[in-house]
Order: C-alpha cells, then structure tokens, then sequence
C-alpha cells in the first residue's frame, strides 16, 4: 500500500488534488469547500456522470442506494433506490440553456448532427436535414406516424451528401401552421417566406444572394457555379428534387430546391431555387407533391 501512495503521490500533485479527508480537483489549487467531501471547480468544463447503456446498468450487481448513472439509450438520469429495488428516473426541469450558433445541434431522434451558422440575426442549419426511412420516388409520402424520405435516385448515400427529399405535408406534419416545427429536431422549426425573405434581404437580395449561399466549388455543383463564394456559410448544395407527377428525380448538381412552411394555395407552398448557373434566389411557389431539401432555423 505504501509503495502505491509514493508512486500515485506525484500525479496527485500534478492534478493540484487535495489529499485530505476532502479532495478538491482544480487548476488553482484551492482547498475544498469545508461543506463538501469532493469539491471539483472548473471555469470551462463539466462532469461527466457513468455512461451505461440499459443492458449494461441492469447487469450492475448490488447497486449501492442512491448510486447514480446516465443510460446512452434514452438519454436520461437515474438513481437506485434500495427501498423500491429499482432504477428511477432524475426528473428534468423545464430550464433550458442553449449552446451557442455554430455549435453543432444532435437530433436526438436519429443520433445525427448538423453544423449550424449565424446569419444576421437568424441561426440556420448548415446542412440539409436528412431525418427518417427512405421510400421509393414511385411511391408518395404518407401519414403513418414514421417520418418519410426520398434519396435522389433511390440511393442512400445521396442522403448522405445531399439530406432527404421531403413533400410538403411530410415536412410540416400534417399541419398548414407556418413556422411549426414539422420535421426539424425540438428548438428548431420550418422556415417561413418571411424568414427567407429575411435572410436574403441581408445576403444583399435575390439577385446575388444565391451566390453568398451556395458551396463553392464544383464537388457538388456543375460548372460554372456561378458567383458561389459561401461567404454567408449556409453551404447550399443542389440536391435536385423528386417530381410529384412522374415519381422521379431531376437535376441534381444543377439546382437547389427548398421548402418553406407557407402555403401559397391549395396544393402549393412557397419555396426558394438556387441554381449553377446563377447568383439569384428564385421566389416562387410549387406543387407540395414534389420532394424538395429542407433547412431548419432556430426558435
């Protein structure tokens, strides 16, 4: 036991750790609170609590009452409670704190995560959202209580690079409400014609707008990729769309299409165009049949 004392002595003083009745663990070497039997302080980190997974906590032998844990499958808290001979669940409060634009934001619901930019005052998705089980382009999108997505060419890995191909109905989930949450992760909503017209007002309108917005480059977009500088950093990518009326897919590399959640008429909603051969941003309103990308934008 001594040996291990003098050979584990250095690295405690190396951590700046108190070795007394209390521990502290910090940068600055102060002492534990006299309150606290461990006393840990940061002024940029967190602590992290076991990860388990299900199977991995309920093969715990004996729990120790009051033994706490944080289960990877629901993303929830736990205690054990001897009296009760179970795990149950730390309630959250309804507080929230958010992580700042352009922090990457986790969908929970899939475990993908999307890059995310500030543009004037609106904190947009970088990325096209690609949430939910591809269908066939034969086929249409339905209410079915499983979100629906089209792959360019029924290949997933243009979802991969491009995100999903959603109609309209999807996207919104079944609702006309502008400005609902639709098919984005929680705290993120579908974007209205106004907030489109918001966010191109200050990229310095529809005719060079498009250019602020698109990838540079020709990975994605065929040539000439007109006036791309990306300078906004929303990273647009043509990722084509699906047609309502024949169930297939055109132009990918040519243009981007994407939904906003205004309806224009029945059987219509408002949207925006990029293309490879412009720095516009083309206003208009198109069949809610059609597959189009989608972008989220913060609440």
């Amino acid at each position: 036991m001594k040996t291990i004392v003098i050979l584990l002595l250095p690295v405690f003083i190396f951590l700046n750790i108190s070795i007394k009745a209390q521990v502290a663990i910090n940068t600055d070497g102060s002492a534990p609170d006299n309150s606290a039997m461990l006393d840990v302080k940061s002024t940029a980190k967190g602590v992290l609590i076991t990860r388990l997974t299900q199977t991995q906590i309920e093969a715990i032998t004996s729990p120790a009452n009051g033994l706490v844990v944080f289960c990877t499958n629901d993303g929830k808290f736990y205690a054990f409670r001897q009296n009760d001979n179970e795990w149950k669940e730390i309630a959250f409060g309804t507080g929230t704190i958010s992580p700042p634009c352009g922090t990457p934001v986790y969908d929970s619901r899939d475990g993908k995560s999307y890059n995310t930019v500030l543009i004037g005052t609106q904190c947009w998705m970088a990325e096209n959202l690609n949430i939910g089980t591809m269908i066939n382009g034969s086929s249409n999108q339905t209410d079915n209580s499983t979100i629906e997505k089209y792959c360019y060419d029924n290949n997933t890995s243009n979802c991969d690079t491009y995100g999903g191909l959603y109609q309209w109905d999807e996207m919104m989930q079944y609702t006309t409400q502008q400005g609902t949450q639709g098919i984005c992760p929680s705290g993120w909503h579908i974007p209205t014609d106004d907030e489109w017209i918001t966010l191109t007002n200050f990229l310095g309108g529809v005719l060079i707008a498009g250019g602020k917005m698109k990838e540079t480059g020709t990975t994605h977009w065929s040539s000439p990729n007109t006036g791309a500088t990306n300078e906004s950093g929303f990273t647009a990518l043509p990722g084509g769309y699906r047609s309502y009326a024949s169930g297939s897919f055109y132009t990918l590399g040519l243009y981007g299409f994407f939904w906003s959640s205004s309806e224009h008429s029945d059987s219509y909603a408002m949207s925006r165009r990029l293309r490879h051969n412009s720095a516009d941003v083309y206003r208009f309103y198109y069949n809610t049949g059609n597959g189009y990308s989608v972008r989220c934008l913060k609440n």
